[in-house]
């Protein structure tokens, strides 16, 4: 039950009952991307603030968040790729 990091004995003794098996995942790369996504979304919420402001951003600035944007999907997709795999 500690093994599997699960901390209530009836979950961890019903889990058992049923399935006879308990998979725990590493999932510390996902909770990354996701911490990516929700600074890179951000960022896109404080450009689309000035744009509607002031009406001028950045290409540049556009173009780096892009840049991210790909980047953060291509991990998101490896990782997603990682779990269909799993048996």
């Amino acid at each position: 039950m500690e093994a599997a990091g699960v901390k209530n004995l009836n979950a961890y003794m019903k889990k058992m009952a049923i399935d006879g098996y308990i998979i725990k995942l590493d999932l510390s790369d996902v909770r990354e991307v996701v911490r990516l996504m929700r600074i890179n979304s951000n960022n896109l919420n404080q450009y689309a603030k000035k744009a509607n402001e002031n009406g001028s951003i950045y290409l540049c600035d556009i173009e780096q968040l892009r840049t991210q944007q790909e980047g953060i999907w291509t991990s998101i997709k490896e990782i997603l790729e990682r779990l269909a795999n799993i048996k």
